[in-house]
């Protein structure tokens, strides 16, 4: 038999459920758009993963320097062209924590260099040791790195025992330590480049739409001009307009404005269209007649009516700066040594048998694809999540 107790708590706890619901809907329908996209973004499962590995890839353009065991002009010419190390926990039956094995160059019956481990004796791998000096963000200075090979028990007139985790280069180099310091030009030029187009585009693209007339004749013909060129051509060919011997800060700062020039058109044809559908809408006409200057109904009215869609664009535009600002350093238009960046690391990837021989060299492709990828899946979420209503 039900008590009245019973009752009365099956009426409360309903009354309770119809208040959170109620409440729900309360924030929904007062939330702002930018909260809507947040909340549809975080739904999206591969956008919400694809800013994980983005915070991870710039989290590491940070602190590169720190998580690097080796410095940026580190080499030895004894492990030129050496295969990813393999890490090792236990030696002899005994466990003592990740180490390495020395290694010795042997020969096959192809006169064919190799590298063989040395198991006779290892080498601890150590957390926080000294090393190279470096810079966090251009101004902290260290030198303290994240892991590196203890080689405080050498034999005198043996070479140091190095760690690559992923192989080295042709000079000896350690290709991981160089995957995360060139990262510090491959995800940080597009991202500057991106940053000034939209500004390029936002200005030169809003004077066009809000204006109209002869400045938006002259301002759409030279577009089309920009627009007519292959974008691939025209990027080598203002790079190699960049004069050879120019400081590295000097060559990166000319990098960015090129791509930022050959970017903004697209843009700023977006932001025209977008400015002629809103600068006849009643709030904008409403603004007009109470006076409020130009600059003003652009900054505060129109530009963020559609601030979302262009957030959406920029993500989408981001990739294609990666792949120009490699594909240039690939092809020795871009960065070039002793600067370095993925396009520069992929310069040994040209000779076939290189990659055939060194597999390892192409890891900096992977990089590239899975950042341009990452990207891409942002853009997507963020284009669905553009219209939260839907």
């Amino acid at each position: 038999m039900i008590s009245i107790n019973q009752v009365f708590d099956s009426e409360l706890r309903k009354q309770k459920k119809e208040e959170k619901k109620r409440i729900k809907e309360e924030k929904y329908y007062l939330a702002s758009q930018w909260q809507l996209m947040g909340r549809k973004l975080l739904k999206h499962k591969l956008a919400v993963m694809s800013m994980i590995v983005l915070a991870i890839m710039y989290l590491g353009v940070i602190f590169a320097g720190f998580i690097a065991p080796q410095g940026l002009e580190d080499f030895s010419a004894t492990y030129s062209n050496a295969e990813p190390s393999k890490l090792h926990f236990v030696h002899e039956g005994e466990f003592i924590g990740p180490f390495v094995y020395g290694s010795k160059i042997a020969y096959d019956e192809y006169e064919m260099k190799y590298f063989e481990e040395d198991t006779s004796k290892p080498y601890k791998i150590d957390f926080f040791v000294k090393g190279v000096e470096y810079k966090i963000l251009g101004f902290i200075k260290s030198d303290v790195h994240l892991f590196g090979v203890d080689n405080s028990d050498l034999e005198e007139g043996q070479d140091p025992v190095a760690l690559f985790l992923f192989g080295a280069d042709q000079l000896g180099r350690d290709l991981f330590s160089r995957i995360l310091l060139g990262s510090q030009v491959s995800l940080t030029v597009p991202l500057v480049g991106t940053m000034i187009s939209f500004v390029l585009a936002l200005v030169i693209g809003g004077i066009s739409g809000y204006y109209g007339g002869k400045i938006d004749t002259v301002i759409q013909r030279i577009i089309e001009v920009l627009i007519s060129f292959p974008t691939l051509p025209l990027w080598m060919a203002l790079s190699a307009a960049i004069p050879a011997g120019l400081p590295i800060s000097q060559v990166y700062f000319m990098i960015t404005i090129i791509m930022s020039l050959v970017s903004w058109p697209w843009l700023a044809r977006t932001v025209r269209s977008k400015f002629l559908s809103l600068k006849n809408d009643d709030y904008v006409l409403a603004a007009t007649l109470f006076g409020v200057s130009d600059f003003k109904i652009i900054v505060r009215h129109l530009i963020p009516g559609f601030m979302s869609y262009l957030i959406v664009q920029l993500t989408l535009n981001i990739p294609t700066m990666i792949l120009g600002e490699t594909s240039m350093s690939f092809l020795g238009l871009g960065m070039r040594a002793p600067a370095t960046s993925w396009g520069v690391l992929l310069q040994e990837c040209q000779s076939i048998p290189n990659i055939a021989n060194h597999p390892w060299k192409l890891i900096p492709v992977l990089f590239v694809i899975v950042t341009v990828l990452a990207f891409n899946f942002l853009g997507d979420g963020l284009r669905d999540s553009a219209d939260p209503y839907k």
